[in-house]
């Protein structure tokens, strides 16, 4: 059995960023990761997956992501590369694979004690949660979608478009219904990046129905993720300061990538309303109209955090959120969050902005113990 001054759960990149400053702030912790090797849940992002964001603003503290080899935006491999060489160059205490079952109050109530699946146990006088929201993808109550015979995956699981099945058995009534175009057929649901991104890639082997509740919104070319961080940055300053807050583009816009510029000159990013309901082969868009065959459906309709390991705390609320103070949980004060939103923190999801709050965590966390846990 381990004993600590921390224990941080998650490697992915909030857990490394609140690693770099308990280092930093003379904390003793270990970070215990379920995966079998470094990168988080980017390791599970489909292929061809690129940030939003130029390497210079999606680096993590103290070290800057490298340049991506194209000099566009970075690939999912080169930010699973960059956190990898990031957790090496600082020497973080790292345990994977270290799968935790659940963390509880231990019988002498100093410590909190993390399980892991396999039975071992860390006790922790404190815990810090960096676990994000990849592991709970939302999956919204479609019309019909149960009775659905082809393949539904979340983007959580979509790794390519040879994985969908397209070519196999299994869809020969929909290829049959397909116009005669041999082509196969495959809904997209979601108006945000992931959803674009997946559309300019399916699109080029598979008739695509780009499904949203409202019409998407495209950024100008040269709007990236960088100028929407720069942008929530001064409505942050300025709500900090009691401001005014300047106006800013959404967040959930779409940034034209590559991929995606090289879609809308094809002329796919055409997205369509919901459809009214499936069928067992594919969807109706409207009542009265024909069913349109399906062979597959690709839910990019976003995440919840990832906390069912602190079920046995008892403090989740009606969102499945724990309700905190900063990144502080409000009712287990040894307890924090680090990575899951704008709820844990502004930014706190993305990697050049999840420093802010892990830097304020390891602060507390330190203070918290220096003050022998009060």
């Amino acid at each position: 059995m381990t004993v600590v001054d921390t224990a941080v759960i998650g490697g992915g990149q909030a857990g490394l960023a609140v690693a770099y400053y308990l280092r930093r702030v003379g904390v003793d912790f270990v970070v215990l990761d379920d995966q079998e090797r470094p990168g988080g849940a980017w390791r599970g992002g489909w292929a061809s997956l690129r940030l939003f964001s130029p390497a210079r603003a999606s680096s993590l503290p103290g070290w800057p992501m490298p340049r991506a080899k194209d000099g566009g935006y970075p690939t999912r491999d080169e930010v699973v590369g960059y956190l990898a060489a990031y957790e090496e160059r600082y020497r973080l205490p790292i345990v994977r694979p270290w799968p935790v079952a659940g963390v509880e109050a231990a019988a002498d109530l100093e410590f909190l004690e993390v399980r892991g699946t396999d039975g071992s146990r860390v006790l922790a006088r404190t815990v810090v949660s960096a676990t994000g929201t990849w592991r709970a993808p939302y999956r919204p109550p479609l019309p019909g979608l149960e009775s659905f015979a082809g393949t539904v995956i979340h983007s959580a699981e979509y790794r390519s478009v040879s994985e969908l099945g397209l070519g196999g058995a299994g869809g020969d009534v929909a290829r049959e219904r397909s116009a005669g175009t041999g082509r196969r057929g495959v809904m997209v649901v979601g108006g945000g990046n992931s959803a674009a991104q997946i559309v300019a890639e399916v699109s080029k082997e598979a008739e695509t129905w780009w499904a949203t509740l409202k019409p998407p919104v495209f950024l100008p070319d040269d709007v990236d993720g960088e100028v929407l961080f720069d942008q929530a940055s001064a409505r942050y300053r300025a709500r900090k300061q009691g401001r005014p807050e300047p106006p800013q583009q959404s967040l959930g816009d779409i940034v034209m990538v590559p991929p995606v510029r090289e879609a809308r000159a094809r002329g796919v990013l055409k997205a369509r309303p919901l459809p009214l309901r499936f069928t067992a082969t594919g969807a109706v868009p409207r009542e009265g109209e024909t069913e349109e065959p399906l062979d597959a459906v690709i839910l990019c309709t976003g995440f919840g955090p990832a906390l069912e390991h602190l079920r046995p705390l008892g403090l989740h609320d009606s969102r499945g959120r724990i309700p905190v103070e900063g990144t502080r949980s409000v009712h287990e004060p040894r307890l924090w969050l680090v990575g899951y939103g704008g709820w844990t923190g502004y930014a706190s999801a993305t990697l050049i902005g999840v420093g802010r709050t892990a830097r304020a965590t390891a602060d507390q966390v330190r203070d918290f113990l220096d003050d022998g846990g009060r």
